[in-house]
């Protein structure tokens, strides 16, 4: 099972759930526009992971070493991100 924390709140992924779409499902307002990794409109910071973030598709979208994309990532185990660049 797959954790998810922001400062809104802590929730889990189901399987095969893109970070994006889980963020969408607990009601996180955030930007995006493609869900395909080149607009990178839905960047968000990955403040600290416990397994390696993996693409569905590799992003073409210019990313910081501490970025994510939540439109085309599947993550695992427990994931802390800034809301910060998540806009409310």
């Amino acid at each position: 099972m797959t954790w998810v924390i922001t400062t809104k709140m802590q929730f889990y992924l189901h399987e095969e759930e893109t970070l994006l779409d889980g963020l969408l499902r607990t009601g996180h307002d955030i930007n995006y526009q493609c869900r395909e990794g080149y607009c990178g409109s839905c960047r968000v910071q990955c403040v600290s992971n416990t397994v390696p973030i993996e693409y569905v598709i590799e992003p073409i979208a210019m990313l910081d070493d501490d970025e994510i994309l939540p439109c085309c990532c599947r993550v695992q185990g427990v994931i802390h991100i800034n809301h910060d660049l998540i806009k409310d």
